[in-house]
């Protein structure tokens, strides 16, 4: 990690001015002289994350943000809607001036473009911010050259990683070890196989958490339709893989679940290959946004999760969700508490 962190273009304490950080407290003269960013990559568990909170730690300005990669689009796509209600033509400009007029520095977690229409605006949209002299800093598991692999029509989202080569530091963080895996495990959250014991097993965790008291349907709103909690008790809620995971649901609708509860029950994890590609694919988004709003997991399973979905397309990609499993299992996980389920 101290070999990683060496490569880093951070700035010395004796000099700060002359750094690469020190470079977002003054406006760039022209779009060439912008500020780089910064892409980090490598496999789960390398100190991404670590190295991302450094970052926003250092920055010497006020205007900065970190947000999920999933959620920042769905914010995009929301300007872009507005925007053309209003009559805007190209609503791509107008979108990323209102983004840069609020923030220098964009801290990302997990770029990653699996959706077409995130695909087709994305390299404008950076464009415009480079170009606006905003620093965009950005973790990832892949190499930009690997993504959107395979996607549709995906010889029009090329220049966007030619834009990243040009505009940012690529760095690899290296390391034989996933660190998350080492952390203590406190008391038990991920019960597998998901047989009779496992459930009864469940079955007390709630009850002590909602004090016995009856569960009803949580409907939450998004974008004007109803996504369905089957079970809730305050911020403590219940479903079933197949609840979650076999109707179309997107990232939007998992971010909306894990800002509406504290703690959430899964019920039933099957084994994931191509035979359920697209309910891996929503469990893969449902994790990352439980993972950064810090929701408390409780899960019954086929197997542990690095065993759940080893071959296939989509395998690797599930590497960082198993990654991300282990981690929540830790005592500390989460900051949020369901003491007050009132």
């Amino acid at each position: 990690m101290d070999g990683v962190i060496a490569r880093l273009p951070v700035p010395a304490p004796a000099a700060p001015s002359r750094g690469w950080l020190s470079r977002l407290s003054r406006k760039s003269e022209t779009p060439a002289a912008g500020p780089k960013g910064l892409y980090l990559w490598g496999g789960v568990g390398r100190g991404k994350s670590m190295l991302m909170d450094l970052i926003m730690d250092a920055a010497p300005i006020k205007a900065k943000r970190r947000v999920h990669f999933h959620e920042f689009m769905q914010e995009v796509q929301a300007g872009l809607e507005r925007m053309r209600k209003a009559g805007v033509a190209d609503a791509v400009v107008p979108v990323a001036d209102e983004i840069a007029a609020q923030t220098r520095l964009f801290c990302f977690d997990e770029m990653q473009i699996t959706d077409i229409a995130d695909a087709m605006i994305v390299g404008r949209l950076f464009q415009v911010l480079f170009d606006r002299g905003v620093m965009v800093v950005t973790t990832s598991n892949r190499v930009p050259e690997d993504l959107y692999k395979n996607g549709l029509n995906r010889q029009l989202f090329l220049p966007f990683i030619g834009l990243l080569r040009e505009r940012m530091e690529v760095v690899e963080l290296v390391s034989d070890q996933d660190h998350r895996q080492n952390r203590a495990e406190g008391g038990k959250v991920w019960f597998s196989p998901a047989d009779t014991a496992a459930r009864q097993s469940m079955d007390l965790i709630w009850s002590d958490l909602t004090g016995g008291r009856p569960a009803t349907p949580l409907l939450i709103e998004v974008m004007g339709r109803k996504v369905e909690i089957p079970q809730h008790v305050g911020r403590v809620g219940r479903a079933s893989f197949w609840d979650l995971c076999s109707k179309p649901l997107g990232p939007a609708d998992y971010l909306a679940i894990a800002k509406a509860l504290d703690v959430i029950f899964i019920d039933a994890i099957p084994r994931l290959s191509m035979t359920n590609y697209n309910e891996a694919k929503r469990f893969v988004t449902l994790v990352d946004a439980l993972y950064e709003a810090q929701v408390k997991l409780f899960a019954s399973s086929v197997d542990e999760p690095e065993r759940l979905y080893q071959e296939g397309e989509g395998a690797f990609e599930f590497e960082r969700t198993a990654s991300r499993l282990h981690e929540m299992r830790d005592a500390d996980w989460g900051n949020r508490t369901a003491q007050d389920n009132g």
